[in-house]
């Protein structure tokens, strides 16, 4: 792929977090290597004899050098070149394995590991100006190694399927002395292409590859590319039946095989079979195909499972094995759960003895997965024997958060254990296949445990179409690779990252901002999921969690983080080259502009219908936001499908994948106005009509504390403009905008001027609003308090509510093994707070005095019976052996056991779980007593490692109805 490349500025994977290795330099260097000039190039030198793979790999890696410097590497398996690149996997070429050893490479302690490679510079090496060895410990190693080397130069690995165009540079040189070693952590990494029915394959049938009409073997080719770059080595194909199944077309294979892609197939396609495809295709020897069902059926099912095993015995294939419905359905058969063990029982042996006696392997050299997801989970904690040798693959519950690691016996299981897990999902309690919004911090989350846990075989993530979720795929294969390079404290910086790589140092910040806060806003509720509603059946959306009323419009402050997001994502899109604003439409701009719209369609058509009951003019204004916010959707998804890249992703992108209610225009308000002069206020925390009635309106208390303001919004029911003036009688009160007229409706904001309020209680004032000859009087009260010395840092009550974001603990005592830690961007507003190690034994529920602390110091000036509310993180409990309580107390009294975990084992049916994933939070409430005013302290112990907690609320006055419930009520100086 000879592109042309005209970008003028990168700095590419310079030495960071994610890479504490020398860079590569674009600059004339004697001491370096140099891989390209004006005047040379580096010759590649292999043995011909190397692995199609190699073969492959070194062409892609040659094509990056052109890409980068305009020069072509010479391939040659002999030298007459001044600097040599020299590519070799070990035992293929005696004589290139003992010229490794002499350039001091550990050859030994190379072939000991799984992919591994090692890449290394010499200059002035006998005689010549300089050698670059990359050496594998077998042909992916080797492959990766050059893939290694291609990502340094500056090639990223999403130049094919973002058009991520690489950065011009006359010389590319590496360090004389460089030296790399690495190797995968996880054994095989890869991704399931699912779901495919309105993106991949009709993009392949009718764009990309016409000739198949179906995702073919051209279509594979480029992924197998994607996945060789990003250092991954195994796919689930797309399975769903508007594709013919991977077999149908030989050349599927063979392309695997040609970038050494290890081939296996879902949870429910056992032995490499696509049934949805071909059981009903398949035409056994006796010419009766009978019932999925191996309890009546078994042998033309044996025989059904030979025939594709005949077919891969010689090819590199991953083999799932167990049973269960053609598709995502139970495994028929049996009258309970106890036969449907012992049926499962008898396939595993059918299976496993077809795949000996047809490959002749030892079984144990067979790699073989057992992936109970959904129903098969409960088979498997009945009793179900799964073989020492076959990894377990465990599933998380579509919407990512895993079910279930393996405990300390299952971790020494010689097959050992995988994940499979989700970004992208068609199900209960709804889809989400449209925009990728699963954070890295929640992938990181879930991985850590599962990787902590020995689950280092297999890990496969659920991408959809791989277009829209190319973040967290990127993060989810990086992540296998090496988990290590992730923590906590890192994750919000991978962002600018990715960034960095695909649009260079000169946007990396900004789009790292941009990209965090779309994440944040996401995992908060997802944008598929704003209609509030559900799938299987198909619901018709319902009005918002979210409050129009209270703290501050949590309609219009969503509203106005996302119209701020999207801005700030046109804003960069505009000073962009044009070289990179195809790629920055695809991976930043798209998914921004789509879910900004989303929740902007569905909010404003919500306050339409609200404000037309209200009998607001402004409704109708709603209204037509909410249809040109549908109208930016489809104008967004219509220049992704035919504008960017020349039309080469048409029919990829669609922005209603299975034409669900929530992606249709939803139903507005419309309001007549009066012929008459009319209208009205509206107070904050009031959500129906008011009336000037003297001592009746109140606007929530003002805190000298947390220094609060709150709205009134003075709104026109009449057709001509309304005119209004507001008059308030004492300094300390301040107005926004004390006179005007208005079409529609004006918001005014009123606050305090606390320099001029006594020290006292409370005072109080009355502001007068004078609309259309009638005078509505507003009460406020406004609360001077003065905290004692060194209390500044300190959570205070604010009309009866206390409201601490939990990673701003007052104090965090650890121990030497078990501690409380922050991870960034998982919590719906920021970061969160979670207990690790992941392995570690429960401390004593009953009495956990030695356990991790955080304390909290708050200030309330209330006393009485409180409620204590917890956001936590609705992930599940490790394993059967762990549960995910914390002990909490508030001064001296007796700890109470929080658990958040699920009340009742979860399933799809579980209203419990189906809320938790759609909020993105469990909440968890507790009783309390505040027994006096003043100062208190609020201490939560660790018992259970997988805890994670959001946010924590103690409720003293009346809750109001809300989706995120109030901001922080710390103490603002």
């Amino acid at each position: 792929m000879k592109s042309k490349i005209i970008r003028k500025s990168i700095l590419f994977l310079s030495v960071s977090l994610y890479c504490l290795l020398p860079t590569v330099s674009f600059a004339q260097d004697n001491t370096c290597f140099v891989i390209s000039s004006p005047n040379n190039c580096a010759q590649i030198i292999f043995n011909e004899n190397e692995d199609e793979l190699v073969h492959t790999a070194i062409r892609l890696f040659s094509d990056d050098v052109y890409n980068v410097s305009g020069q072509q590497p010479e391939l040659s398996a002999v030298s007459d070149s001044k600097y040599q690149i020299k590519v070799g996997t070990l035992g293929v070429d005696k004589g290139f394995d003992k010229e490794c050893k002499k350039a001091g490479i550990d050859t030994d302690k190379l072939k000991s590991k799984w992919e591994a490679h090692v890449i290394k510079s010499i200059t002035n090496y006998k005689g010549e100006k300089g050698i670059l060895f990359v050496v594998g410990s077998n042909p992916r190693g080797t492959a990766f190694g050059l893939m290694e080397l291609s990502q340094r130069i500056g090639v990223s690995p999403w130049c094919w399927w973002a058009d991520v165009e690489p950065e011009k540079q006359e010389t590319i040189n590496l360090p004389g002395d460089f030296f790399l070693e690495d190797a995968p952590k996880v054994k095989f990494r890869g991704i399931f292409i699912n779901d495919e029915d309105w993106g991949l394959q009709p993009w392949a049938a009718k764009t990309f590859e016409p000739e198949t009409g179906d995702i073919g073997s051209k279509t594979y080719e480029k992924v197998f590319e994607l996945l060789l770059r990003l250092k991954a080595n195994a796919i689930w194909p797309a399975m769903h039946d508007c594709t013919r199944a991977f077999f149908t077309y030989p050349d599927n294979i063979k392309m695997a095989d040609k970038y050494g892609i290890w081939v296996g197939s879902s949870h429910c396609e056992p032995m490499l079979r696509n049934n949805v495809d071909e059981w009903h295709r398949w035409t056994p020897l006796s010419g009766k195909r009978g019932k999925w069902n191996f309890d009546e059926n078994p042998d033309q099912l044996k025989e059904y499972w030979k025939q594709r095993i005949n077919t891969t015995a010689n090819y590199d294939g991953i083999y799932t094995v167990g049973m269960r419905g053609i598709h995502d359905g139970s495994m028929p058969g049996g009258k309970n759960i106890d036969d449907k063990v012992k049926i499962l029982g008898r396939v595993l042996n059918t299976q496993r003895n077809l795949l000996t006696n047809i490959t002749g392997k030892e079984i144990n050299s067979i790699p073989q997965i057992f992936c109970p997801y959904k129903e098969v989970l409960k088979l498997y904690k009945t009793g179900a024997d799964i073989p020492e040798d076959v990894t377990i693959m465990w599933a998380d519950d579509n919407n990512s958060y895993i079910r279930q690691l393996s405990n300390s016996d299952e971790r020494k299981r010689s097959g050992g254990a995988g994940v499979y897990y989700h970004i992208s999902y068609w199900g209960r309690p709804h889809d989400y296949l449209w925009l990728e919004s699963t954070p890295v911090s929640l992938i990181w989350e879930e991985m850590h445990k599962a990787y902590q846990t020995n689950a280092k075989n297999v890990w496969i993530v659920n991408v959809g179409d791989i277009k829209s979720n190319e973040i967290g795929m990127n993060f989810f294969l990086n992540m296998a690779w090496n988990p290590d390079q992730y923590s906590p404290d890192n994750l919000d910086s991978y962002y600018s990252h990715f960034a960095e790589i695909q649009f260079g140092k000169q946007y990396a910040e900004e789009i790292g901002e941009i990209l965090r806060k779309y994440f944040q806003l996401g995992f908060s509720r997802k944008p598929e999921h704003m209609g509030w509603n559900g799938v299987y059946p198909n619901t018709p959306i319902h009005d918002p969690e979210l409050s129009l009323f209270h703290h501050g419009d949590e309609v219009q402050q969503r509203i106005d983080a996302y119209d701020k997001l999207e801005k700030q994502a046109e804003n960069l899109y505009k000073k962009m080259p044009g070289h990179l604003k195809d790629a920055f439409f695809q991976l930043v701009n798209y998914k921004v502009i789509g879910a900004s719209n989303m929740n902007k369609k569905i909010l404003y058509a919500y306050k339409s219908r609200v404000y037309a009951q209200q009998g607001r003019t402004s409704s109708n204004i709603y209204a037509a936001k909410a249809k040109k916010a549908f109208e930016q959707i489809k104008n967004a998804t219509e220049n992704y499908n035919n504008k960017i890249a020349n039309g080469k992703w048409k029919h990829m992108m669609s922005f209603n994948p299975r034409q669900l209610p929530v992606f249709d225009m939803p139903k507005t308000g419309s309001y007549n106005p009066s012929q008459q002069t009319a209208g009205g206020i509206m107070p904050e925390a009031y959500s129906s009509i008011v009336k000037n009635e003297s001592g009746k309106l109140f606007l929530p208390a003002f805190n000298s504390l947390t220094k609060r303001s709150y709205f009134v919004d003075v709104f026109n029911s009449g057709i001509q403009p309304l005119k209004w003036e507001i008059e308030g009688n004492d300094a300390w009160v301040k107005i926004s905008k004390t006179f005007g007229q208005t079409k529609t409706e004006e918001r005014i904001w009123i606050s305090v001027n606390w320099d001029e309020v006594p020290l006292s209680d409370s005072v109080k004032s009355i502001i007068k609003f004078k609309i259309n000859g009638l005078i509505y009087p507003v009460q406020m009260v406004a609360q001077k308090l003065n905290l004692e010395s060194g209390l500044k840092n300190i959570f205070v009550e604010d009309n009866g509510l206390v409201a601490i974001e939990a990673e701003n603990y007052t104090k965090v005592q650890n121990t030497s093994e078990c501690n409380w830690k922050t991870i960034q961007g998982l919590g719906r507003a920021s970061d969160a707070i979670g207990t690790f190690p992941v392995t570690a034994e429960p401390f004593d529920a009953t009495n956990p005095i030695k356990a991790p602390e955080l304390t909290y110091n708050f200030f309330t000036t209330s006393l009485g019976e409180a409620n204590l509310l917890f956001y936590c993180l609705p992930n599940q409990p490790i394993n059967d052996d762990y549960q995910l309580r914390f002990a909490v107390s508030i001064d001296n009294a007796k700890p109470i056991v929080v658990n958040t975990a699920l009340k009742e084992e979860m399933d799809e049916n579980n209203d419990e779980w189906k809320n938790n994933v759609l909020r993105s939070v469990t909440i968890q409430e507790i009783n309390v007593l505040i027994q006096e005013r003043g100062k208190h302290k609020l201490k939560i112990k660790m018992i259970d490692p997988g805890v994670v907690i959001d946010k924590i609320e103690i409720v003293i006055g009346e809750k109001k109805n809300s989706y995120f419930g109030t901001s922080e009520t710390i103490v603002v100086k």
